[in-house]
């Protein structure tokens, strides 16, 4: 039975980035095609929460080759960009200006396909956070349904 959702997305603005790609980019150091985190539209840093999302474009590296005639968005990108967010959401909450570096996932289940020309959002709740570790529980939500759900670990490196 999938969980439910950490924030319900109809309770927060959508459409209104609060950082957006080039914010994203002096915070964390993923560039090019390995960038999976387009804007973030909450961060509460007092209840350790964060919601961002990736558009699923077209053009992106992995659409010919995974799956040709029904490219899927692979789910170890859907964990990337949710370490991303975690990553984001990290350095902004605590001020920490250390590269935080993905340093495991637990509890992984897929739930739905994404695919190009989606927006996959994806929400972070922080379980724990301390100098040298961090745990964000995460989950990726496309067209009000629940696409992923990830437990991620991350560390100062």
């Amino acid at each position: 039975m999938p969980s439910r959702l950490f924030i319900d997305l109809n309770t927060i603005n959508l459409d209104r980035v609060i950082y957006d790609v080039e914010a994203i980019e002096r915070t964390n150091p993923q560039r090019y095609e390995m960038r999976h985190l387009d804007g973030i539209i909450h961060l509460d840093s007092e209840a350790g929460y964060i919601v961002g999302f990736k558009d699923v474009t077209e053009d992106e590296f992995w659409v010919r080759g995974h799956i040709p005639g029904r490219p899927l968005f692979p789910g170890v990108l859907m964990i990337e960009a949710a370490a991303q967010l975690a990553s984001f959401a990290v350095k902004k909450i605590s001020s920490d200006s250390r590269f935080f570096g993905f340093g495991g996932v637990e509890q992984v289940k897929f739930r739905t396909q994404v695919t190009p020309g989606q927006r996959l959002y994806l929400i972070g709740k922080f379980m724990e956070r301390r100098p040298r570790r961090f745990k964000l529980a995460a989950q990726g939500i496309v067209e009000n349904q629940l696409a992923f759900e990830a437990t991620i670990i991350g560390m100062p490196m």
